[in-house]
C-alpha cells in the first residue's frame, strides 16, 4: 500500500536547520571554554601601566638658582609630570616650601623624590627638618646623594649602611623612605671581587632604594641589566643619563642627549618594568650643546619617541 508522505519543502528544511543551529549555539554558549573564548574577544586590551616621566632638577640648575618659580612653569609647560630636587632645597624655610607645594600642584607637579647630604639620614634637628620638608612637599623617597667624603674601605661603607638602614626604619613611619644615588666610582670593587654597588645592596634593607644612574654604569663598563636583574623591586626610581664613549670637548661623554648614546635602551626599559620594580623616571642632564630649558625640552621629546607617545 502506498504511503503519502508529504515532502520536506526547501524553505521548510532551511527553517528546522536554522532552528536547531540556534538552539546548539545557545547551549554552546553555556561551556565555561566557548564562555572564556568569547570573554577574551570582547574584553578591553589591558592597558599599559603608565610611568611618570620627570626631571631631576639639576639639568636645570643656572636656571633653577635664577628664578625657581619660573623654573618649575617652564618644565610643567615642556609636559614633565615629576620633578626631583636636589640637595640645596634643605636650606628652604617651612613656609617657603609650603609655597613651592603650592605652586607645583597649581603647575600640575609631583615631587616624588629628592636629594640630600648625609644630615637628612642623621638622626636629630637634621633628620627632623627633612622630614618636614618632604612631607610639605608630597615625597615617597629621600635619596642620599653621595657618599660622605670620609666613606673609605669595606668598613666605611659598612658604618654607612648601617647608618641608612637606621633611617629606613626611622622614616618609615613618616610615609617616607631611604635610598641611595649611585655614581661611577660606586662600580669599582670595594674589596677583591665585591664591587661598592653590591655591597651596599648586600647591607641595607630590601625597602632601601637603589636608584639607578645608567649613565654612570654604562661609562664604568658595568652591565646596566644585569644588575636591575639582580636587584629585583628595589630599583624603584631611574635617572635616565645617557652616554657616549668620547671628549666631553667633542660633545661626547655624558654631554650627548637622552637617546643620542651608547645605552641600550630598549632592553633597560623592558628590565625594569618586568623585574626592576621601577615606580617613575627621571631625566637627568649634566650639559648639553644647547641650553639647560632647550636640552630637558630635547631629551623628553626623545624619551616620547621612544616609548611611542610623541
Amino acid at each position: 500500500m502506498k504511503t503519502n508522505v508529504d515532502p520536506i519543502s526547501r524553505r521548510n528544511f532551511l527553517t528546522v536547520s536554522g532552528a536547531a543551529a540556534a538552539v546548539l549555539a545557545a547551549n554552546a554558549t553555556k561551556s565555561p571554554v566557548f564562555a572564556a573564548l568569547a570573554a577574551n574577544e570582547t574584553a578591553p586590551p589591558k592597558e599599559k601601566k603608565k610611568y611618570p616621566i620627570g626631571l631631576e632638577l639639576y639639568s636645570v640648575r643656572t636656571e633653577l638658582a635664577r628664578d625657581q618659580p619660573n623654573t618649575l612653569r617652564n618644565v610643567a609647560k615642556m609636559g614633565y609630570e615629576v620633578v626631583e630636587f636636589y640637595s640645596p632645597y634643605f636650606d628652604w624655610t617651612i613656609p617657603y616650601a609650603k609655597e613651592v607645594r603650592t605652586l607645583m600642584d597649581d603647575l600640575g607637579l609631583r615631587c616624588y623624590s629628592t636629594h640630600n647630604h648625609i644630615a637628612s639620614f642623621t638622626p636629630g634637628d637634621t633628620m627632623a627638618k627633612a622630614i618636614e620638608l618632604n612631607q610639605i612637599l608630597g615625597t615617597r623617597y629621600l635619596i642620599l646623594a653621595s657618599a660622605p667624603g670620609e666613606t673609605k674601605g669595606r668598613e666605611g661603607w659598612k658604618k654607612l649602611c648601617d647608618q641608612l638602614t637606621t633611617a629606613t626604619t626611622q622614616l618609615q613611619p613618616h610615609g617616607l623612605s631611604a635610598g641611595f644615588h649611585n655614581h661611577q666610582t660606586e662600580w669599582k670593587p670595594l674589596e677583591g671581587d665585591t664591587r661598592t654597588m653590591d655591597f651596599m645592596a648586600a647591607n641595607t634593607p630590601k625597602e632601601f632604594v637603589l636608584q639607578f644612574d645608567i649613565g654612570t654604569c654604562m661609562e664604568a663598563g658595568a652591565d646596566p641589566v644585569a644588575w636591575i636583574k639582580a636587584n629585583a623591586g628595589r630599583i624603584k626610581i631611574v635617572h635616565l643619563k645617557d652616554w657616549a664613549p668620547g671628549n666631553p670637548a667633542d660633545q661626547k661623554g655624558y654631554r650627548v642627549l637622552f637617546g643620542e648614546g651608547a645605552t641600550p635602551w630598549p632592553k633597560i626599559i623592558a628590565a625594569l618594568e618586568s623585574v626592576g620594580g621601577v615606580e617613575f623616571y627621571l631625566l637627568e642632564q649634566e650639559g648639553s650643546r644647547y641650553s639647560e630649558f632647550e636640552t630637558a625640552k630635547r631629551c623628553l621629546d626623545a624619551w616620547k619617541k621612544l616609548r611611542g607617545n610623541a
